[in-house]
């Protein structure tokens, strides 16, 4: 069967296939495999709107037809991008497995965005893969996806999950599912990896000035490109993965191939969100060691910035020992800036408007209370922010009371009010995040039992995670026995 391509007219579509314009060794041409009988299940109306997507003239058999692959969108060049990356610290060939870019769609405002789709089927980057992906796991993408945007966090966007009709084999027999997403770019620290070890200093320059142009134009004059790139990703990673630790996200698997240039969140495989606070707490039933724990995510931050570096390193300088004098510059740069960051969003989350002395060891001994007393981090900064700690009775524990009283006093020396302090804490503390049973709960419905009401119900409270929503108060705790053996899988 061969994918038919959609005719322009009435193609909502605004494709510019950019990515082309680089070495044709970056990517493979091919269009998505089609899949035996299509069906939507999710369509993202409001992202649709946002990116002047108009698909009023398509039923819902064109749209799973057009997101499954089965046909091509007019303007769309498809194809699969190479990359390498260091998975769990090992450098390894790597590239779209089972995901197809259908092109770069530009929005009504002039913004550039991928359009690609996710278990479209084997590539010849998949090694041994069967370049499928399963429907629980593809509603969980579009699920937390959409979450971590209304949460504020820079996230790739989910527009639509379709059906296919046939079986995917994991550990058990699965249905199979296809997601459209939405991303600033797929250019990964693994792309620039692939560039310096698989091609040369050209196409890394190519590489280097595409991704200047594409997403940071300032730089682009810079005298020493590929230096300024490096510090730009230094500032953004950095406030990326503070937001990332102020709603306790725990991403998973921080591989350099799933750390994008655009800042933003994406490949959400085992991610999961912390209930009680501890900075160990890891999911991913991949990462036995804990490498992605909590806790550890900036130090990873911090060390894909490092392989960033190494492959950018031609570029730096021509003599490779000044080279690595001037990056290491560049990347010594990151632990405080995430500090600064870091706490700049613990002062939101505990109302307070300016720095002071003293502050780094409140907001310490607040998490290191939590952690021993094995609180819930959004409950605590909910109940904190909303003046509800008499809900639980562990907020009177002595040790407790001294920290409040603390803090208290420091708002006092800012002149300010609780009142004051709260109407900041509010913007920062989500009431609710996707708690993972709960995520569990009503995937489980969906993805075996065709029951898509309960996964409705929580894709339209993720919408409004900061605001008060009685109707929705069962999501609002986690689970009474605790996460227990509570494990995430990548879905591969």
């Amino acid at each position: 069967m061969i994918a038919d391509r959609i005719t322009a007219q009435g193609n909502p579509w605004n494709f510019d296939n950019s990515y082309l314009q680089l070495p044709e060794k970056m990517y493979s041409k091919l269009n998505p495999v089609p899949v035996k009988a299509p069906s939507l299940i999710l369509f993202n109306h409001t992202l649709a709107e946002e990116i002047g997507l108009d698909v009023k003239g398509y039923d819902w058999q064109k749209l799973a037809a057009c997101f499954s692959g089965n046909e091509i969108p007019g303007g769309a060049d498809p194809l699969a991008q190479a990359y390498a990356g260091h998975q769990f610290g090992h450098f390894t060939m790597l590239g779209d497995g089972r995901a197809i870019l259908l092109g770069e769609h530009l929005t009504p405002d002039g913004k550039r965005i991928d359009i690609q789709l996710k278990g479209s089927g084997r590539t010849p980057y998949s090694r041994r893969g069967d370049g499928r992906a399963t429907l629980y796991s593809m509603l969980r993408e579009y699920l937390i996806s959409e979450a971590m945007h209304y949460l504020g966090i820079p996230s790739s966007r989910s527009l639509a999950v379709v059906s296919t009709g046939e079986p995917v084999y994991r550990e058990r027999i699965h249905k199979g599912a296809i997601l459209t997403r939405l991303a600033g770019s797929h250019i990964r620290v693994g792309t620039f990896e692939y560039t310096r070890n698989f091609l040369g200093d050209e196409e890394l320059e190519k590489l280097v000035d595409y991704s200047l142009e594409r997403h940071y134009p300032d730089d682009l004059q810079k005298k020493n490109k590929a230096l300024a790139l490096l510090d730009v990703l230094v500032h953004r990673q950095a406030r990326l993965i503070s937001e990332w630790m102020r709603v306790g996200f725990i991403h998973g698997v921080m591989n350099t191939d799933n750390m994008g240039i655009a800042a933003e969140t994406f490949d959400y495989g085992p991610c999961a969100f912390m209930n009680a606070y501890n900075p160990a707490t890891v999911f991913s039933s991949i990462d036995t060691e804990g490498r992605y724990a909590y806790g550890n995510q900036p130090y990873i931050a911090h060390w894909n910035l490092g392989s960033l570096a190494g492959a950018l390193l031609p570029l730096i300088h021509p003599e490779q020992e000044k080279a690595i004098e001037m990056a290491k510059e560049v990347l010594n740069e990151f632990p405080a800036i995430y500090q600064q960051y870091w706490k700049e969003m613990m002062r939101n989350k505990l109302g307070l408007t300016r720095e002071m002395e003293g502050d780094l060891n409140m907001m310490e001994d607040l998490l290191v209370w939590m952690h021993k007393n094995k609180a819930d981090y959004t409950l605590t900064f909910y109940r904190l922010s909303h003046d509800k700690l008499q809900e639980d009775p562990a907020y009177l524990e002595e040790g407790f009371i001294h920290w409040l009283t603390q803090w208290k006093e420091r708002i006092n020396a800012e002149d300010g009010t609780l009142d004051d302090a709260r109407a900041i804490m509010k913007k920062a503390n989500p009431v609710h995040i996707p708690r993972n049973h709960k995520v569990e709960e009503v995937l489980l419905k969906a993805a075996d039992h065709q029951q898509f009401e309960p996964l409705e119900t929580m894709l339209e409270l993720v919408k409004s995670p900061y605001e008060e929503r009685p109707e929705y108060e069962p999501f609002k705790y986690g689970p009474e026995q605790g996460d227990g053996n509570y494990r995430t899988f990548c879905g591969t």
